[in-house]
């Protein structure tokens, strides 16, 4: 994907992108869930640009809200850090209801210019990757099962929203966000596995040390309460190294059994932007 005029074939593509409920999937059996899944997929296959469509979200997926921040509020009080606390009160985010996307973009293009659109499901990483050069992140809307509200097995909208969302207000988050995409847009199909390695090991599942502290950065890590309580106990720390973080395969199905750890802000910001603005991504 090369411009902006091919942004379509992200959400009118959708349908081959589609997140099947596995029978193993906490609402395969519900039948209410599935048809509010399939609606709320349509308004990302319909999606065209301008305000993102609202999500019909039912009383009790608010309370699923309710519960996951409940979770991890306390959480995030110990291992977030600090900057994630004030960009998240920043954001100001309602945690008694789920935010619509276009309710949390009012606020993003403000401050970064930044913006979330919705997606169906799963897409290709290239896709993902080439929309952050403008400034666009593509979101699901859909929310986990209510049956389960601490888990979900692939990313929902409390994911994109708890994980995400605050992020996009940090101009020096918001521009790694756009340098992945711009690397994304040049790099050939092996250049692209190392840059899609070293967005997870980083915007999604880094973690840093502030103030003599080890603190989960992620957006993977943020965002689930069970990945962040592992990380606290489990997981292995490994040092801060981009090459070795593009060279690392990991697997979105399970616990991530180790986190790269990165000294500080300041060296995680610094390491990763030289190594996408300098082609490091093309030696990888």
């Amino acid at each position: 994907m090369k411009a902006r005029a091919d942004r379509g074939a992200a959400h009118a593509g959708g349908e081959s992108c589609l997140v099947h409920l596995d029978r193993d999937h906490p609402g395969f059996r519900d039948a209410g869930y599935r048809a509010r899944r399939d609606r709320i997929a349509r308004i990302a296959l319909d999606y065209r640009g301008g305000p993102v469509p609202e999500a019909p979200y039912t009383e009790e997926e608010h309370a699923v809200w309710r519960d996951v921040w409940k979770h991890l509020g306390p959480l995030h009080e110990r291992w977030a850090p600090r900057g994630y606390l004030i960009l998240n009160k920043r954001l100001g985010m309602s945690r008694e209801r789920i935010p619509q996307l276009d309710e949390v973009n009012r606020k993003l293009r403000t401050i970064t210019g930044f913006e979330m659109e919705p997606v169906a499901g799963l897409i290709e990483p290239r896709v993902f990757l080439s929309y952050l050069a403008d400034g666009v992140f593509l979101a699901t809307q859909y929310v986990r099962h209510h049956s389960t509200p601490l888990y979900t097995p692939e990313p929902d909208v409390i994911h994109e929203l708890v994980g995400h969302a605050a992020s996009f207000t940090h101009p020096m988050i918001a521009e790694l966000n756009r340098a992945f995409g711009r690397a994304a847009r040049e790099a050939d199909d092996a250049e692209l596995k190392a840059l899609e390695r070293a967005y997870w090991w980083t915007l999604e599942f880094g973690a840093l040390v502030e103030e003599g502290q080890v603190k989960a950065f992620g957006s993977g890590l943020l965002s689930s309460c069970g990945e962040i309580q592992r990380f606290a106990t489990e997981a292995e720390l490994l040092s801060f190294d981009i090459g070795r973080m593009a060279a690392t395969d990991y697997d979105p199905t399970n616990y991530q059994p180790h986190v790269f750890l990165a000294p500080s802000w300041e060296v995680l910001y610094h390491d990763l932007h030289s190594w996408l603005h300098d082609g490091g991504w093309r030696r990888a």
